[in-house]
């Protein structure tokens, strides 16, 4: 077993999000209180703009 890199991005009290490479793909994880969501980039990227949108 294999030492995985870990990025973590951004932290709250609640929250967190963090990257890791699995077999050269970035995979980006959100710890959503009980929630936990594993995307890969382009799911990443279309989480990102979704939420730009919900700024707006």
């Amino acid at each position: 077993m294999s030492e995985t890199d870990v990025d973590l991005l951004a932290e709250t009290e609640n929250y967190m999000v963090w990257a890791s490479e699995v077999e050269g793909e970035t995979l980006f994880h959100l710890e959503l209180a009980g929630v936990s969501l594993h995307l890969v980039s382009e799911e990443w990227d279309e989480l990102l703009a979704l939420m730009r949108l919900a700024l707006d």
